[in-house]
């Protein structure tokens, strides 16, 4: 008699020599699965369209959930109205993680509102089930079919073999601009780094006792260089209530190549390690009993982005600048990462928002094909003022409106007006 645990057949099998391509068929690929990609999906899913959802990590929610940013930035305006500039996305998970205690909010110069990743990133993975989301995790763009500008569909070699997406519309939203890269069409790189961080959340600190943000920063411009610190400044956000706290005081190279980037990686994680050695000594009250809970995936600022029909400037961004095609809107200063120790912060007034506009995440040349997030055009430091979550998602709720109106056709052929109508809530008062 055969034992009960040995009826299950095992096979033996050999990859074929021209390895199966799996096809899936949607009117909407969206690469990308950060908040400006999730933007798009939901939106695109809420306008009845069938939408897949794309992204190179194992898990959804990109840089949001992922690398442990903790941090929603630019979707209130500044100080003392702290008027809200984008809704969308937001109306919906703001109000549920309220419920559930999983944000707090912070008034200084503008409002930013502290999150749980873990919630916000399982709330983003219910939303795209409940929306009947195609989600393709672990994918990465093999090669793009492009005719004329017209994507017509996009390979992916997943970690389950190869997947080829057919779509009558598609969203870069990958951060890095790897879709319109591979797509063929022109892309800006910076002539030097901008560079990334390494978040890493602690626990066991004691928040009563937390250093001001001014006695933070003062004490590692003073002592950064015992430690061994990369960065000459830094900030924590502590979570009210829960004794962890995110700390973002590192900078990281944030190269292209792979070999670089794994490297980058590695010695991310070796600068955070110093940053709590530093903690531990300086801030033995706060942090004397901190433990690393989790490292983030690296977080990456400015690497790759588009070369769209209009570039936005940073005299555009001071200027205040209005545009009939205004997709988005935003308040957050200028934060330029250019250098290995410290960054640029330029604040605005209260009453000061710039815009960005449609022909900023429309890849030049492209026909059915937009961008979202980090990856839209402007040049380094208007970049650096408009790649925040706020702005990055009011782009994504954009482009889904925009390819929508398209109905499979070019982009440049719609009307502003119809647009503006239907994001009027993210970019007008």
């Amino acid at each position: 008699m055969p034992h009960a645990l040995s009826d299950l057949t095992v096979n033996t099998v050999r990859r074929s020599t021209e390895p199966p391509v799996e096809e899936l068929r949607t009117d909407v690929c969206v690469v990308g699965a950060g908040i400006a990609g999730m933007s798009a999906a939901l939106a695109s899913a809420r306008l009845g369209r069938s939408v897949a959802l794309v992204d190179a990590l194992p898990v959804l929610g990109g840089q949001c959930a992922n690398s442990l940013i903790g941090l929603f930035c630019g979707v209130y305006g500044n100080g003392p109205d702290y008027q809200q500039l984008t809704h969308g996305i937001f109306t919906d998970m703001f109000s549920d993680l309220e419920s559930s205690g999983d944000i707090s909010y912070n008034r200084r110069h503008t409002m930013t509102v502290n999150y749980d990743e873990v919630a916000v990133g399982r709330w983003m993975e219910e939303q795209v089930v409940d929306h009947r989301i195609h989600a393709i995790t672990s994918a990465s763009v093999l090669s793009v079919e492009n005719d004329g500008g017209h994507i017509g569909a996009v390979n992916f070699a997943t970690r389950y073999g190869l997947l080829r997406v057919v779509a009558d519309a598609f969203v870069d939203a990958t951060g890095d601009a790897a879709l319109t890269w591979e797509a063929g069409l022109d892309c800006r790189v910076p002539e030097r780094t901008i560079w990334g961080s390494q978040q890493v959340r602690l626990e066991n600190l004691d928040p009563e006792h937390a250093p001001s943000p001014e006695e933070l920063a003062q004490r590692v411009r003073d002592k950064a260089e015992n430690y061994g610190l990369v960065r000459k400044d830094g900030l924590a956000f502590f979570f009210p209530g829960r004794n962890t706290a995110v700390m973002n005081m590192t900078h990281v190279e944030a190269p292209l190549e792979p070999v670089a980037a794994s490297r980058a990686q590695l010695e991310g994680r070796a600068q955070a390690d110093l940053v709590v050695d530093f903690l531990k000594a300086e801030f033995p009250e706060a942090f004397g009993r901190a433990t690393v809970r989790l490292y983030g995936f690296p977080g990456r600022r400015q690497t790759r982005w588009i070369a769209g029909e209009y570039q936005l400037s940073v005299d555009d961004v001071v200027n205040g600048t209005r545009f009939e095609d205004t997709v988005a809107r935003t308040a957050w200063p200028i934060e330029l990462h250019d250098r290995p120790d410290g960054y640029v912060w330029e604040v605005f007034e209260p009453d000061h928002v710039h815009e960005v506009p449609l022909r900023s995440i429309t890849p030049k040349g492209a026909v059915n094909l937009l961008a979202a997030g980090r990856c839209v055009d402007g040049d380094a430091a208007a970049l650096s003022s408009v790649r925040v979550m706020g702005p990055c998602a009011a782009m994504g709720e954009a482009a889904a409106h925009a390819l929508d109106l398209a109905d499979g056709g070019g982009v440049a052929d719609i009307s502003w007006s119809d647009l503006r109508t239907r994001v009027a809530h993210n970019v007008t008062s």
